[in-house]
């Protein structure tokens, strides 16, 4: 079996808007590996290509997030069907497309998708409670997060359009003893609200773990403060935040012994 990690660049072979939206997605592939959102080789984060017709990139089921570089990431309509991929046997997982695709093909202001199964994130997520808004960073998601029930492993193409129901609006979903997702008009916006709803999970798990009497706000607070915390209300997500991420990820990578994730 080939799976070889070592691809060559296609940087040559791709239109510049594509080219940049893969080192931005394997940019966003290496923060979340950073941040500690990962679950071996599961999970995925998928970016629309601009200016092409529900064209996708995925990464390849079998590589970690560390080693996800922009000319490893496959190319994908929204069905699944594969237009592109390195020379490898490695392929997608099914999950990826149907999950994703999904969002990506019902809310066109939706640039990038991203799933996780995180320690935190499956716990409030089999939590009846649901996300407490127990912090600043949590009373960002209050009245602006979707959930939806647990129907086994997303493989059935019929859960789709439940999926994209129980989002509806949002940039952020509770699956259901399942996990988190997030999405965004770009790539940076929704790294930065998952990693504010993983936030928002651990540091209510380690609120509950406390077992001590928790403050709960009152809904005049709870609204003002969400509302001042959407992205489009003071200024959009990941714009001031993405420059210092990306350095980073360049000083790690020089003593990483993984290829560059602009490569």
């Amino acid at each position: 079996m080939n799976y070889t990690t070592d691809f060559k660049s296609i940087r040559a072979e791709v239109s510049a808007e594509e080219w940049q939206t893969r080192v931005d997605l394997a940019t966003c592939y290496r923060l979340v590996d950073k941040y500690g959102m990962t679950d071996l080789i599961y999970n995925h984060i998928t970016a629309r290509i601009p200016g092409s017709k529900d064209h996708l990139l995925i990464n390849l089921y079998g590589m970690l997030y560390k080693e996800i570089t922009a000319s490893s990431l496959v190319k994908i309509d929204v069905e699944g069907e594969i237009i592109w991929k390195p020379e490898t046997d490695y392929g997608i997982n099914k999950s990826g497309y149907v999950i994703h695709g999904a969002i990506h093909k019902a809310r066109p202001d939706v640039a990038c998708v991203l799933h996780t199964h995180t320690r935190a994130g499956i716990a409030v997520s089999a939590m009846k409670c649901g996300l407490l808004p127990l912090s600043q960073t949590a009373i960002r998601f209050v009245g602006h997060i979707g959930y939806h029930d647990y129907e086994g492993p997303a493989v059935e193409l019929d859960e789709r359009e439940r999926i994209v129901s129980d989002l509806g609006p949002h940039d952020a979903l509770v699956m259901r003893n399942h996990g988190l997702l997030t999405c965004g008009a770009t790539i940076q916006q929704a790294f930065n609200t998952k990693y504010q709803l993983e936030l928002s999970c651990r540091s209510q798990v380690d609120a509950m773990a406390a077992r001590t009497e928790l403050v709960m706000l009152g809904e005049n607070v709870l609204a003002h403060t969400a509302h001042l915390y959407q992205p489009g209300t003071r200024r959009p997500y990941g714009v001031l935040e993405w420059p210092a991420m990306l350095r980073l990820l360049e000083a790690e990578d020089r003593h990483s012994g993984y290829p560059p994730y602009w490569h």
